[in-house]
């Protein structure tokens, strides 16, 4: 990534100088101890090689270190890593200590607090308060250990912004948005380092937020294609991965959905390509889908079929994050309406009758259960002794709890279902053991099954 405001001797230089040199040594090894060809690893080293020659071009530093050791054995000009910054990784220039303790560089933990995050980003601790104090003793450290090694420390405020972004990274960020227009060579190139940078830093997922047309921009390649099968796969994988890594970011989120291409790119995803690319796609409608308006928004536009479409496939790297997306997605009425008329209870129930996914499909099912037509099919597709099965099979208390709810919701709904219950409780008493051992809620719902069924019982004998 391009940096700015270098300064001669720049102590952060040197380190990402070293850290490339160990990089590529390692990669070289793995190359040549690989009995095949390892061509990932040989583009990463050709691109540390890349990086390598632009820091002896621009002269930022030297790489010819002395045999000068500093504390316990240091090298001259490796940064000591509690000078660095936990989220940058690079010598602070503001130091500040947050609510749980820890130090930050300012623009950085400033940038991450004004995403909306309210925990430390090393411990995960939630923040008490977003007050930032300055950390002067580490800041004296930084600027004594900067004059013992003859580097001169740059003011925060010529350095970086207030997001931890350089000029020379927007800059950069437009760059690689304008390539997205050109040769599919450039595309590429600008694809997969749009799809790392939006993973690794979260001021660049904000630029999309603040660039008028960056996500159309960023989408280009599949406008240029004549029909999507024309776009290379690695693209559409960069590409659709970058959209999710978007997607996380709270701010972008309405911004992505409601981009008109946006959604419609994501379900031909999850029709095609790599099954990367389709697991990712489903990945960012979950994301997505954690604003109400954009849960309507897609179902709307008719991402359920191909979710389920998608499920019923059961490629093992998409099952989870289709059952999440199809969860998040149910949540409003309307969704579940569609997905149980695009086929999600006959896919769901072959799922859990397989034990494939029980955990999560067994919610989405808990959840669609309050339709009468998904009762219906599921008394059709004999969900009653599947979900007596599970109960007598697992350990697990929430998955007894979603079998018990689906069958209290049958047993209120369906008659026919009763001879099958009454049946399973004279042989197993699966049912009057969970009112006696279950969760609350477990204990409600069979209490309820129970009388219910005992009430049928009594008229029948007083009739």
């Amino acid at each position: 990534m391009a940096k700015s405001g270098v300064f001669e001797g720049d102590p952060a230089m040197v380190a990402r100088a070293l850290e490339l040199k160990k990089e590529l040594q390692k990669l070289v090894k793995a190359v040549a101890d690989d009995d095949d060809v390892n061509l990932e690893a040989v583009e990463r080293a050709q691109r540390m090689l890349c990086a390598l020659k632009d820091f002896k071009l621009k002269k930022s530093v030297s790489l010819n270190l002395r045999d000068h050791h500093y504390g316990q054995g240091m090298v001259a000009g490796t940064v000591p890593e509690e000078f660095k910054c936990p989220l940058s990784k690079e010598l602070m220039r503001d130091p500040v200590i947050i609510a749980s303790g820890q130090t930050f560089d300012r623009p950085f933990i400033q940038k991450w607090l004004k995403a909306g995050n309210r925990t430390c980003p090393r411990t995960q601790q939630v923040l008490s308060h977003t007050i930032l104090t300055p950390n002067h003793l580490i800041r004296e450290m930084i600027a004594e250990w900067c004059k013992n090694h003859g580097i001169k420390l740059p003011d925060s405020v010529h350095y970086i912004n207030e997001e931890g972004l350089t000029e020379a990274d927007r800059d950069h960020f437009l760059s690689l948005l304008k390539k997205m227009s050109s040769t599919l060579a450039d595309q590429k190139e600008a694809a997969k380092d749009l799809r790392l940078l939006t993973k690794r830093m979260p001021s660049f997922r904000a630029l999309f937020s603040e660039s008028l047309g960056a996500i159309p921009q960023l989408l280009s390649p599949f406008s240029q294609s004549k029909c999507k099968s024309e776009l290379h796969p690695d693209l559409q994988e960069d590409l659709i991965t970058t959209l999710l890594n978007l997607s996380i970011h709270d701010n972008n989120k309405k911004l992505v959905a409601e981009t008109p291409m946006v959604i419609p790119l994501l379900m031909d995803a999850l029709r095609s390509g790599t099954i990367e690319t389709r697991s990712n796609a489903a990945a960012a409608l979950f994301t997505l889908s954690a604003l109400d308006s954009n849960k309507a928004l897609i179902g709307k536009s008719g991402a359920l079929k191909p979710l389920i479409d998608l499920l019923e496939e059961g490629h093992p790297l998409a099952m989870k994050d289709v059952a999440s997306a199809i969860f998040s997605l149910c949540i409003i009425h309307e969704n579940k309406v569609r997905a149980v008329r695009d086929g999600a209870v006959r896919v769901v129930l072959k799922k859990i009758t397989s034990r494939v996914h029980v955990d999560e499909l067994l919610a989405i099912l808990a959840m669609l259960s309050t339709s009468q037509k998904a009762i219906e099919e599921m008394g059709e597709l004999g969900a009653v002794p599947c979900l007596f099965s599970i109960i007598r099979e697992t350990s697990c208390a929430r998955n007894k709890e979603n079998c018990i709810a689906i069958l209290y919701t049958i047993c209120f709904n369906d008659r026919s279902k009763w001879k099958e219950m009454r049946e399973e409780e004279s042989t197993h008493h699966t049912i009057s053991q969970l009112a006696q051992n279950g969760t609350s809620r477990a204990k409600r719902k069979a209490s309820g099954i129970l009388d219910r069924l005992n009430r049928v019982v009594n008229l029948t004998h007083t009739a």
